[in-house]
C-alpha cells in the first residue's frame, strides 16, 4: 500500500513540476504481452513440469516415512530399545534429509528460482528492453504497468502499448533470425566468420553467470551433506553413550 501512494505520490509531482509541458504517459499489461510470447509458454511449460516432478518426489519421500513411522508403532511392543532407538534414528535423518530436498527445491534460492532465472528472466528483459526503445521512440515520460499491484482505476485503450512491445519483440526475432541465416549461410560458403564484439561479450558473461550459479548450488549442497554427516555423527554419539549407559546399569546391577 506504501509503495502505491509513493508512486501515485511521485507522478502528481512529477506533473505538477512540469505544468508547462504534456505529460505523456503509456501502460503494458504485462501479463498479456507473456501470453503471447511463445517462448514465455515454453519457459513456464518446462518450470510447471519440474516443479510438478520435485512435488512428486517430496510426497514420495514424506509417504515412505510416514509408512516407516507407522510400522514402528506397529511393531514397538516387540523391539528392544536399542533397535526402537535405531529405527528412530533413521527417520531422524531421513526427516532431516526431506527438510533439505524441498529448501534444495522450492527455496529462497532453491533450484525453482535458479530455473526461473534461466527461463523467464530472458525473456522479461526482453520485454523490458522493447518498453524503454518504444517509450524513447514515442517520448513516453512513463509507462506504467497495468498487471502489477499498482491500482489503475480507468486506462484508455489508445494509451496501451502492449501490442506495440509484441510486434517489436516479433520483429527483432525475426530480425535475428534472418541474419542468423544469412550469417550460417556465408559461413557455409568460406565466408570469413564476423563475430561481434558486444555479442561475444554478452556470451561470456552469461557463460561467467552460468558456473557461478553452478558453483554456488554446488557449494550449497555441500554445506548440506556437511551438516547431515554432522547430525549423523551426533545421533550415533547420542546412540553410544545409550548403549554404554544400558550396560553401565546392567553391571551395577549385576555386582549388586
Amino acid at each position: 500500500m506504501i509503495k502505491k501512494v509513493l508512486l501515485f505520490t511521485f507522478l502528481i509531482l512529477s506533473i505538477a513540476s512540469n505544468a508547462q509541458k504534456a505529460q505523456r504517459i503509456g501502460y503494458i499489461d504485462m501479463e498479456y504481452i507473456l501470453e503471447n510470447i511463445p517462448e514465455y509458454k515454453e519457459a513456464q511449460s518446462k518450470i510447471n513440469s519440474k516443479a510438478n516432478g520435485w512435488q512428486s518426489n517430496i510426497e514420495k519421500k514424506q509417504k515412505e516415512i510416514e509408512a516407516l513411522k507407522a510400522a514402528l508403532n506397529n511393531e514397538r511392543a516387540l523391539l528392544t530399545e536399542d533397535l526402537i532407538f535405531e529405527k528412530e534414528e533413521d527417520i531422524q535423518i531421513l526427516e532431516f534429509d526431506l527438510k533439505n530436498l524441498q529448501v534444495n527445491y522450492f527455496g529462497v534460492h532453491g533450484d525453482l528460482y535458479f530455473l526461473r532465472q534461466q527461463l523467464v528472466k530472458p525473456i522479461q528483459d526482453l520485454v523490458f528492453n522493447a518498453v524503454q526503445d518504444i517509450a524513447k521512440k514515442r517520448k513516453y515520460d512513463f509507462v506504467l504497468d497495468n498487471s502489477s499491484s499498482l491500482i489503475m482505476l480507468y486506462t484508455n485503450k489508445k494509451y496501451d502499448i502492449s501490442d506495440l512491445v509484441i510486434t517489436s519483440i516479433t520483429r527483432a526475432k525475426k530480425t535475428t533470425e534472418i541474419k542468423n541465416k544469412q550469417k550460417k549461410k556465408n559461413n557455409t560458403k568460406g565466408a570469413p566468420k564476423v563475430v561481434n564484439e558486444e555479442s561475444q561479450k554478452k556470451l561470456t558473461d552469461r557463460e561467467i553467470k552460468q558456473e557461478a550459479l553452478k558453483k554456488k548450488i554446488a557449494d550449497k549442497r555441500a554445506a548440506q551433506l556437511k551438516k547431515r554427516e554432522e547430525l549423523k555423527a551426533a545421533i550415533e554419539a547420542k546412540r553410544q553413550k545409550r548403549i554404554k549407559d544400558i550396560e553401565d546399569a546392567k553391571k551395577a546391577k549385576g555386582n549388586n
